[in-house]
Protein backbone atom coordinates (compact mmCIF):
# COMPACT_ATOMS: atom_id res chain seq x y z
CA UNK A 1 0.00 0.00 0.00
CA UNK A 2 1.64 3.48 -1.19
CA UNK A 3 0.54 6.50 1.24
CA UNK A 4 0.38 9.63 -0.98
CA UNK A 5 1.59 12.83 0.43
CA UNK A 6 0.55 15.70 -1.39
CA UNK A 7 2.54 19.13 -0.98
CA UNK A 8 -0.39 22.01 -1.76
CA UNK A 9 1.32 24.74 -0.53
CA UNK A 10 3.16 27.38 -2.99
CA UNK A 11 1.48 30.52 -4.85
CA UNK A 12 2.39 30.20 -8.64
CA UNK A 13 3.42 33.49 -9.27
CA UNK A 14 4.23 32.44 -12.63
CA UNK A 15 1.22 32.01 -13.93
CA UNK A 16 -0.08 35.59 -12.48
CA UNK A 17 -3.12 36.97 -12.73
CA UNK A 18 -4.61 33.34 -13.03
CA UNK A 19 -3.14 32.11 -9.98
CA UNK A 20 -2.01 34.66 -6.82
CA UNK A 21 -1.01 34.04 -3.48
CA UNK A 22 -4.79 33.97 -2.35
CA UNK A 23 -5.65 31.67 -4.76
CA UNK A 24 -2.63 29.45 -6.04
CA UNK A 25 -2.30 27.18 -9.41
CA UNK A 26 -2.99 24.15 -8.17
CA UNK A 27 -6.91 25.29 -6.93
CA UNK A 28 -7.42 26.85 -10.37
CA UNK A 29 -9.02 24.90 -13.02
CA UNK A 30 -6.14 25.75 -15.91
CA UNK A 31 -6.77 22.63 -18.03
CA UNK A 32 -10.18 21.22 -17.89
CA UNK A 33 -13.28 21.71 -15.31
CA UNK A 34 -11.01 20.34 -12.68
CA UNK A 35 -7.83 21.93 -11.22
CA UNK A 36 -4.77 20.37 -10.91
CA UNK A 37 -4.94 19.57 -7.18
CA UNK A 38 -7.99 17.50 -7.58
CA UNK A 39 -6.12 16.20 -10.49
CA UNK A 40 -3.33 14.94 -8.09
CA UNK A 41 -6.23 13.80 -5.57
CA UNK A 42 -7.44 11.61 -8.73
CA UNK A 43 -3.98 9.89 -10.06
CA UNK A 44 -3.51 8.52 -6.52
CA UNK A 45 -6.33 6.81 -5.35
CA UNK A 46 -7.77 3.77 -5.94
CA UNK A 47 -5.97 0.50 -5.97
CA UNK A 48 -2.63 0.31 -4.27
CA UNK A 49 -3.01 3.67 -2.54
CA UNK A 50 -4.43 4.80 0.67
CA UNK A 51 -5.57 8.02 2.15
CA UNK A 52 -3.64 10.64 1.05
CA UNK A 53 -2.29 12.97 3.66
CA UNK A 54 -2.29 16.63 2.10
CA UNK A 55 0.02 19.44 3.23
CA UNK A 56 -1.10 22.74 3.17
CA UNK A 57 -1.30 26.46 4.86
CA UNK A 58 -4.05 27.45 7.21
CA UNK A 59 -5.19 29.80 4.20
CA UNK A 60 -6.14 26.81 1.97
CA UNK A 61 -6.86 24.43 4.46
CA UNK A 62 -11.15 24.84 3.58
CA UNK A 63 -10.25 24.90 -0.21
CA UNK A 64 -8.36 21.40 0.23
CA UNK A 65 -11.21 19.64 1.87
CA UNK A 66 -14.19 21.23 -0.59
CA UNK A 67 -12.04 20.71 -3.48
CA UNK A 68 -11.70 16.92 -2.50
CA UNK A 69 -15.31 16.94 -1.37
CA UNK A 70 -16.17 18.01 -4.81
CA UNK A 71 -14.63 14.98 -6.98
CA UNK A 72 -16.40 12.62 -3.75
CA UNK A 73 -12.80 11.83 -2.18
CA UNK A 74 -13.66 12.26 1.73
CA UNK A 75 -10.81 10.53 3.33
CA UNK A 76 -8.30 13.04 2.91
CA UNK A 77 -6.41 13.86 5.90
CA UNK A 78 -5.57 17.57 6.12
CA UNK A 79 -2.59 18.80 8.15
CA UNK A 80 -2.20 22.76 8.65
CA UNK A 81 1.35 23.84 8.36
CA UNK A 82 1.41 27.16 10.69
CA UNK A 83 4.29 28.54 8.29
CA UNK A 84 5.73 27.60 4.85
CA UNK A 85 9.06 25.95 5.72
CA UNK A 86 9.86 24.49 2.07
CA UNK A 87 9.30 20.79 0.89
CA UNK A 88 12.01 18.76 3.42
CA UNK A 89 10.00 19.90 6.90
CA UNK A 90 6.75 19.03 5.10
CA UNK A 91 8.03 15.95 4.20
CA UNK A 92 9.68 14.69 7.11
CA UNK A 93 6.38 15.87 9.15
CA UNK A 94 4.42 13.46 6.99
CA UNK A 95 7.12 10.61 7.10
CA UNK A 96 6.88 11.03 10.96
CA UNK A 97 2.90 11.05 10.99
CA UNK A 98 2.32 7.88 9.18
CA UNK A 99 3.99 6.19 12.45
CA UNK A 100 5.14 2.77 10.39
CA UNK A 101 8.63 2.48 9.23
CA UNK A 102 7.79 0.40 6.58
CA UNK A 103 4.98 2.68 5.14
CA UNK A 104 5.94 3.54 1.90
CA UNK A 105 5.23 6.88 0.97
CA UNK A 106 4.91 8.62 -2.47
CA UNK A 107 5.28 12.54 -1.87
CA UNK A 108 4.10 14.46 -5.09
CA UNK A 109 3.57 18.30 -5.81
CA UNK A 110 -0.22 19.41 -6.17
CA UNK A 111 0.06 21.71 -9.45
CA UNK A 112 1.55 19.59 -12.08
CA UNK A 113 0.26 17.76 -14.97
CA UNK A 114 0.23 14.83 -16.07
CA UNK A 115 -1.23 13.09 -19.02
CA UNK A 116 -1.17 9.77 -19.34
CA UNK A 117 -2.14 7.95 -15.89
CA UNK A 118 -1.51 4.64 -17.08
CA UNK A 119 2.17 5.27 -17.41
CA UNK A 120 2.78 7.31 -14.50
CA UNK A 121 1.35 4.20 -12.18
CA UNK A 122 3.42 1.77 -14.08
CA UNK A 123 6.75 4.34 -13.30
CA UNK A 124 5.81 4.56 -9.17
CA UNK A 125 5.14 0.20 -9.39
CA UNK A 126 8.88 0.43 -10.84
CA UNK A 127 10.05 2.69 -8.04
CA UNK A 128 8.23 0.26 -5.69
CA UNK A 129 10.04 -2.50 -6.85
CA UNK A 130 13.50 -0.67 -6.51
CA UNK A 131 12.56 0.55 -2.71
CA UNK A 132 11.08 -2.62 -1.80
CA UNK A 133 14.61 -4.39 -3.14
CA UNK A 134 17.14 -1.88 -2.49
CA UNK A 135 15.88 -0.15 0.14
CA UNK A 136 16.50 3.37 -2.37
CA UNK A 137 15.06 6.43 -1.85
CA UNK A 138 13.94 6.89 -5.35
CA UNK A 139 12.99 9.97 -6.91
CA UNK A 140 11.66 10.32 -10.81
CA UNK A 141 12.82 12.18 -13.40
CA UNK A 142 11.12 13.32 -16.84
CA UNK A 143 12.90 12.02 -20.24
CA UNK A 144 13.49 15.72 -21.79
CA UNK A 145 12.60 15.99 -25.37
CA UNK A 146 13.99 19.25 -25.42
CA UNK A 147 16.71 21.51 -23.59
CA UNK A 148 14.64 23.40 -21.35
CA UNK A 149 15.98 25.57 -19.12
CA UNK A 150 13.41 26.29 -16.47
CA UNK A 151 13.68 22.86 -14.51
CA UNK A 152 16.45 21.30 -12.84
CA UNK A 153 18.26 18.00 -13.97
CA UNK A 154 18.99 14.78 -12.55
CA UNK A 155 22.11 13.49 -13.28
CA UNK A 156 22.01 9.53 -13.73
CA UNK A 157 25.09 6.91 -13.65
CA UNK A 158 24.27 5.92 -17.26
CA UNK A 159 22.25 6.44 -19.97
CA UNK A 160 18.66 4.87 -19.16
CA UNK A 161 18.60 1.62 -20.96
CA UNK A 162 14.93 1.40 -20.29
CA UNK A 163 12.39 1.87 -17.97
CA UNK A 164 14.00 0.73 -14.96
CA UNK A 165 15.36 2.73 -11.82
CA UNK A 166 19.19 4.11 -12.94
CA UNK A 167 21.56 5.17 -9.95
CA UNK A 168 21.32 8.61 -9.45
CA UNK A 169 25.00 10.62 -9.23
CA UNK A 170 23.39 14.38 -8.61
CA UNK A 171 21.47 17.24 -8.77
CA UNK A 172 21.83 19.81 -10.93
CA UNK A 173 20.79 23.56 -11.04
CA UNK A 174 18.39 24.92 -13.88
CA UNK A 175 20.71 25.20 -16.57
CA UNK A 176 21.46 27.97 -19.21
CA UNK A 177 20.89 27.05 -22.92
CA UNK A 178 24.46 25.89 -23.97
CA UNK A 179 24.72 23.59 -20.90
CA UNK A 180 20.96 22.93 -21.31
CA UNK A 181 21.11 21.24 -25.14
CA UNK A 182 24.56 19.24 -23.68
CA UNK A 183 22.63 17.72 -21.36
CA UNK A 184 20.40 16.49 -23.93
CA UNK A 185 22.79 15.04 -26.39
CA UNK A 186 24.15 13.58 -23.48
CA UNK A 187 21.54 11.24 -22.85
CA UNK A 188 22.02 10.71 -18.88
CA UNK A 189 20.06 14.08 -17.80
CA UNK A 190 16.67 13.57 -16.83
CA UNK A 191 14.28 16.47 -15.78
CA UNK A 192 13.70 17.12 -11.83
CA UNK A 193 10.11 16.58 -11.37
CA UNK A 194 10.23 16.91 -7.52
CA UNK A 195 8.24 13.09 -7.11
CA UNK A 196 9.62 10.91 -4.48
CA UNK A 197 9.08 7.43 -2.83
CA UNK A 198 10.71 5.67 -0.03
CA UNK A 199 9.74 4.12 3.05
CA UNK A 200 9.23 6.71 6.03
CA UNK A 201 11.81 4.99 8.05
CA UNK A 202 14.30 5.63 5.68
CA UNK A 203 13.27 9.29 4.98
CA UNK A 204 13.50 9.59 8.65
CA UNK A 205 17.04 8.00 8.69
CA UNK A 206 17.80 10.55 6.01
CA UNK A 207 17.11 13.25 7.77
CA UNK A 208 19.08 11.97 10.66
CA UNK A 209 21.99 11.78 9.01
CA UNK A 210 21.93 15.24 6.61
CA UNK A 211 19.23 17.44 8.23
CA UNK A 212 18.75 16.76 12.14
CA UNK A 213 18.18 20.21 13.00
CA UNK A 214 14.81 19.36 11.39
CA UNK A 215 13.91 16.64 13.53
CA UNK A 216 13.42 18.50 17.16
CA UNK A 217 10.84 21.28 15.85
CA UNK A 218 8.80 18.45 13.50
CA UNK A 219 8.37 16.44 16.19
CA UNK A 220 7.41 19.09 18.63
CA UNK A 221 4.93 20.68 15.92
CA UNK A 222 3.21 17.11 16.11
CA UNK A 223 3.57 16.61 19.46
CA UNK A 224 2.12 20.09 19.96
CA UNK A 225 -0.40 19.59 17.63
CA UNK A 226 -4.34 19.20 17.55
CA UNK A 227 -7.63 18.35 15.87
CA UNK A 228 -9.33 21.56 14.43
CA UNK A 229 -12.53 21.12 12.26
CA UNK A 230 -11.52 17.99 10.10
CA UNK A 231 -7.70 19.32 10.23
CA UNK A 232 -4.33 18.51 11.93
CA UNK A 233 -3.17 22.27 12.61
CA UNK A 234 0.86 21.52 13.65
CA UNK A 235 2.08 23.14 16.39
CA UNK A 236 3.89 26.38 16.31
CA UNK A 237 6.93 24.74 16.74
CA UNK A 238 7.11 24.30 13.24
CA UNK A 239 7.92 27.86 12.45
CA UNK A 240 11.26 27.22 14.14
CA UNK A 241 12.81 24.73 11.39
CA UNK A 242 14.71 25.88 8.80
CA UNK A 243 13.41 26.69 5.52
CA UNK A 244 15.07 24.31 2.85
CA UNK A 245 13.80 22.12 -0.17
CA UNK A 246 14.29 18.38 -0.03
CA UNK A 247 16.77 18.30 -2.54
CA UNK A 248 19.16 20.76 -0.24
CA UNK A 249 18.33 18.96 2.91
CA UNK A 250 18.51 15.16 2.43
CA UNK A 251 18.81 14.40 -1.05
CA UNK A 252 22.18 16.17 -2.34
CA UNK A 253 24.14 14.99 0.09
CA UNK A 254 22.87 11.46 0.11
CA UNK A 255 23.65 11.32 -3.08
CA UNK A 256 27.11 13.06 -2.54
CA UNK A 257 28.09 10.43 0.53
CA UNK A 258 26.30 7.67 -1.23
CA UNK A 259 25.08 4.24 0.55
CA UNK A 260 26.20 4.28 4.43
CA UNK A 261 25.94 7.69 5.72
CA UNK A 262 22.05 7.87 4.86
CA UNK A 263 21.86 4.00 4.60
CA UNK A 264 20.27 3.95 1.50
CA UNK A 265 20.87 4.27 -2.52
CA UNK A 266 20.03 6.87 -4.51
CA UNK A 267 18.05 5.88 -7.63
CA UNK A 268 16.06 7.54 -10.25
CA UNK A 269 13.05 5.75 -12.41
CA UNK A 270 12.51 7.37 -15.84
CA UNK A 271 9.22 9.14 -16.57
CA UNK A 272 7.28 9.45 -19.69
CA UNK A 273 3.75 10.35 -18.95
CA UNK A 274 3.28 13.74 -20.03
CA UNK A 275 4.49 15.70 -17.31
CA UNK A 276 5.14 19.37 -17.28
CA UNK A 277 4.44 21.61 -13.91
CA UNK A 278 2.74 24.41 -15.52
CA UNK A 279 5.51 26.80 -14.52
CA UNK A 280 5.20 29.30 -17.02
CA UNK A 281 1.96 30.51 -20.01
CA UNK A 282 4.48 29.31 -22.69
CA UNK A 283 3.97 25.64 -20.42
CA UNK A 284 0.41 25.84 -20.53
CA UNK A 285 0.00 26.95 -23.99
CA UNK A 286 2.17 24.07 -25.27
CA UNK A 287 -0.24 21.03 -23.72
CA UNK A 288 -3.74 23.14 -24.52
CA UNK A 289 -5.63 22.43 -27.96
CA UNK A 290 -4.34 24.57 -30.26
CA UNK A 291 -6.17 25.98 -33.94
CA UNK A 292 -3.81 25.06 -37.18
CA UNK A 293 -2.67 28.53 -36.71
CA UNK A 294 -1.03 27.83 -32.85
CA UNK A 295 -3.59 29.82 -31.08
CA UNK A 296 -5.22 28.48 -27.51
CA UNK A 297 -8.51 30.30 -26.56
CA UNK A 298 -10.00 29.90 -23.06
CA UNK A 299 -13.39 32.21 -22.57
CA UNK A 300 -14.86 34.61 -24.31
CA UNK A 301 -11.89 35.71 -26.54
CA UNK A 302 -11.91 36.61 -30.14
CA UNK A 303 -7.93 35.64 -32.42
CA UNK A 304 -7.78 37.77 -35.74
CA UNK A 305 -5.04 36.90 -38.06
CA UNK A 306 -2.65 35.63 -34.60
CA UNK A 307 -0.34 32.54 -34.41
CA UNK A 308 1.64 30.82 -31.56
CA UNK A 309 -0.59 33.04 -29.07
CA UNK A 310 -2.17 32.21 -25.90
CA UNK A 311 -5.16 33.90 -24.73
CA UNK A 312 -7.47 33.78 -21.60
CA UNK A 313 -10.32 35.63 -20.29
CA UNK A 314 -11.72 34.80 -16.54
CA UNK A 315 -14.42 37.16 -17.01
CA UNK A 316 -17.91 36.37 -18.75
CA UNK A 317 -18.88 39.44 -19.69
CA UNK A 318 -15.25 40.44 -20.77
CA UNK A 319 -14.85 40.05 -24.54
CA UNK A 320 -10.73 39.42 -25.19
CA UNK A 321 -9.64 40.34 -29.06
CA UNK A 322 -6.55 39.56 -30.32
CA UNK A 323 -5.71 41.21 -33.35
CA UNK A 324 -2.09 40.56 -35.58
CA UNK A 325 -0.49 38.67 -32.14
CA UNK A 326 2.72 36.49 -32.78
CA UNK A 327 4.07 34.65 -29.89
CA UNK A 328 2.14 36.65 -27.07
CA UNK A 329 0.31 35.78 -24.01
CA UNK A 330 -2.84 37.85 -22.96
CA UNK A 331 -4.49 37.34 -19.98
CA UNK A 332 -7.98 39.14 -18.33
CA UNK A 333 -9.20 39.38 -15.29
CA UNK A 334 -11.66 42.09 -13.85
CA UNK A 335 -8.74 43.42 -11.85
CA UNK A 336 -5.94 42.95 -13.74
CA UNK A 337 -4.50 42.19 -17.54
CA UNK A 338 -1.27 40.82 -18.48
CA UNK A 339 0.33 41.05 -21.82
CA UNK A 340 3.31 39.61 -22.43
CA UNK A 341 6.01 38.51 -24.88
CA UNK A 342 5.56 34.45 -25.52
CA UNK A 343 9.05 34.18 -25.08
CA UNK A 344 9.52 36.35 -21.62
CA UNK A 345 6.57 33.70 -19.87
CA UNK A 346 9.37 32.95 -17.27
CA UNK A 347 10.02 36.28 -16.30
CA UNK A 348 6.44 36.97 -15.25
CA UNK A 349 6.85 36.72 -11.42
CA UNK A 350 8.95 39.78 -12.24
CA UNK A 351 5.41 40.85 -12.72
CA UNK A 352 4.15 40.06 -9.45
CA UNK A 353 7.31 41.66 -7.27
CA UNK A 354 7.01 44.94 -9.15
CA UNK A 355 3.25 44.97 -8.25
CA UNK A 356 4.30 44.49 -4.73
CA UNK A 357 6.70 47.25 -4.68
CA UNK A 358 4.23 49.61 -5.75
CA UNK A 359 1.83 48.05 -3.02
CA UNK A 360 -0.72 46.83 -5.50
CA UNK A 361 -3.70 44.48 -4.21
CA UNK A 362 -3.35 42.44 -7.27
CA UNK A 363 0.11 41.25 -6.27
CA UNK A 364 -1.80 38.65 -4.09
CA UNK A 365 -4.96 39.47 -3.81
CA UNK A 366 -7.51 37.16 -5.98
CA UNK A 367 -11.39 38.95 -7.30
CA UNK A 368 -13.16 35.96 -5.52
CA UNK A 369 -12.02 35.40 -2.07
CA UNK A 370 -12.57 32.31 -0.73
CA UNK A 371 -14.08 31.81 3.14
CA UNK A 372 -14.84 28.20 4.59
CA UNK A 373 -18.53 29.23 4.33
CA UNK A 374 -18.24 30.42 0.44
CA UNK A 375 -16.89 33.58 -1.36
CA UNK A 376 -17.65 36.82 -1.87
CA UNK A 377 -16.58 38.86 -5.16
CA UNK A 378 -16.12 42.94 -5.14
CA UNK A 379 -18.98 44.26 -7.97
CA UNK A 380 -18.37 47.91 -7.29
CA UNK A 381 -15.90 50.16 -4.72
CA UNK A 382 -16.21 53.84 -4.31
CA UNK A 383 -15.25 55.73 -1.21
CA UNK A 384 -18.38 55.33 0.64
CA UNK A 385 -20.23 52.68 -0.49
CA UNK A 386 -19.05 48.66 -2.15
CA UNK A 387 -21.73 46.00 -3.66
CA UNK A 388 -20.51 42.41 -3.10
CA UNK A 389 -21.79 38.79 -4.29
CA UNK A 390 -21.86 36.12 -1.99
CA UNK A 391 -22.18 32.76 -1.98
CA UNK A 392 -23.00 30.53 0.63
CA UNK A 393 -22.70 27.21 0.34
CA UNK A 394 -24.99 24.74 2.02
CA UNK A 395 -24.51 24.32 5.68
CA UNK A 396 -22.36 27.51 5.83
CA UNK A 397 -22.59 30.07 8.51
CA UNK A 398 -20.85 33.49 8.65
CA UNK A 399 -19.57 34.23 12.38
CA UNK A 400 -21.59 36.29 14.60
CA UNK A 401 -20.17 39.95 13.82
CA UNK A 402 -20.61 42.94 13.96
CA UNK A 403 -18.97 46.64 12.05
CA UNK A 404 -17.97 50.12 13.67
CA UNK A 405 -18.10 51.90 10.75
CA UNK A 406 -20.30 50.57 8.27
CA UNK A 407 -24.16 49.25 7.55
CA UNK A 408 -25.43 46.57 4.95
CA UNK A 409 -27.93 45.87 3.20
CA UNK A 410 -28.32 41.59 1.98
CA UNK A 411 -30.70 41.34 -0.43
CA UNK A 412 -31.23 37.47 -1.75
CA UNK A 413 -31.13 36.74 -4.85
CA UNK A 414 -31.30 32.64 -5.11
CA UNK A 415 -32.05 30.18 -2.44
CA UNK A 416 -33.02 31.16 0.83
CA UNK A 417 -31.04 32.64 3.98
CA UNK A 418 -31.44 32.09 7.84
CA UNK A 419 -30.23 36.17 8.88
CA UNK A 420 -29.73 36.67 13.15
CA UNK A 421 -29.66 40.43 13.69
CA UNK A 422 -29.70 41.27 17.12
CA UNK A 423 -31.92 39.04 18.88
CA UNK A 424 -33.93 38.18 15.86
CA UNK A 425 -33.83 34.86 13.46
CA UNK A 426 -35.97 34.83 10.40
CA UNK A 427 -35.56 33.36 6.98
CA UNK A 428 -34.97 35.87 4.22
CA UNK A 429 -36.05 33.97 0.87
CA UNK A 430 -34.90 35.00 -2.77
CA UNK A 431 -36.08 38.46 -3.69
CA UNK A 432 -36.88 39.42 0.13
CA UNK A 433 -34.12 41.94 1.53
CA UNK A 434 -32.57 43.08 5.05
CA UNK A 435 -31.13 45.72 6.64
CA UNK A 436 -28.24 45.84 8.88
CA UNK A 437 -27.39 48.93 10.99
CA UNK A 438 -24.44 49.82 12.18
CA UNK A 439 -22.61 48.53 15.22
CA UNK A 440 -25.39 45.57 15.25
CA UNK A 441 -24.90 42.34 15.76
CA UNK A 442 -25.56 40.15 12.77
CA UNK A 443 -24.98 36.84 10.81
CA UNK A 444 -26.19 34.75 7.97
CA UNK A 445 -25.93 30.91 7.00
CA UNK A 446 -27.63 28.70 4.42
CA UNK A 447 -29.84 25.55 5.94
CA UNK A 448 -30.50 24.45 2.95
CA UNK A 449 -29.52 21.72 0.44
CA UNK A 450 -28.68 24.56 -2.77
CA UNK A 451 -26.29 27.47 -2.97
CA UNK A 452 -27.14 30.26 -1.85
CA UNK A 453 -26.42 34.08 -3.25
CA UNK A 454 -26.90 37.37 -2.17
CA UNK A 455 -26.00 41.11 -3.30
CA UNK A 456 -24.33 43.09 -0.17
CA UNK A 457 -24.40 46.88 -0.41
CA UNK A 458 -22.69 48.44 2.43
CA UNK A 459 -22.68 51.76 3.06
CA UNK A 460 -20.28 54.32 5.45
CA UNK A 461 -17.03 55.61 6.57
CA UNK A 462 -14.74 52.82 6.13
CA UNK A 463 -15.39 49.63 4.09
CA UNK A 464 -12.21 47.31 4.76
CA UNK A 465 -12.36 43.84 5.86
CA UNK A 466 -10.11 44.21 8.89
CA UNK A 467 -13.70 46.18 10.24
CA UNK A 468 -15.32 42.81 11.68
CA UNK A 469 -15.36 41.79 15.59
CA UNK A 470 -15.71 38.31 15.94
CA UNK A 471 -18.02 37.20 18.70
CA UNK A 472 -18.92 33.35 17.42
CA UNK A 473 -17.33 31.40 14.49
CA UNK A 474 -18.08 28.21 13.62
CA UNK A 475 -14.24 27.74 11.59
CA UNK A 476 -12.51 28.53 14.44
CA UNK A 477 -11.38 31.99 13.38
CA UNK A 478 -10.50 35.25 15.70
Amino acid sequence: MIHPVILCGGSGTRLWPSSRAAFPKQFAPLVGRESLYQATLRRLSGEGFDAPLVMTGDAFRFLATDQAAEIGLTDARVVVEPAGRDTASAILTAALMLDDPQAMMLVAPSDHLIADRAAFLEAVARGAETVEEEGALVTFGVVPDRPHTGYGYLELGHAPAGAGAVRLESFREKPDAETAAGMLAAGRYLWNAGLFLFRAGDAIAAFEAHAPDLLEPCRAAIAEGAQDLGFFRLGADYARARAISVDYAVMEPAGRAGPGAGGRPLMAVPLDCGWTDLGSWEALWQVSPQTPEGVVGHGPVTAIDCRDSYLRSEEGSLRLVGLGLDRVVAVAMRDAVLVADMDRAQDVRQVVAALREAEAPQADDYPRFHRPWGWYETLCLSDRFQVKRIMVRPGGVLSLQSHMHRSEHWIVVAGTAEVTVGEEVRLVSENQSVYIPLGQTHRMANRGRVPMYLIEVQTGTYLGEDDIIRYEDAYGRG
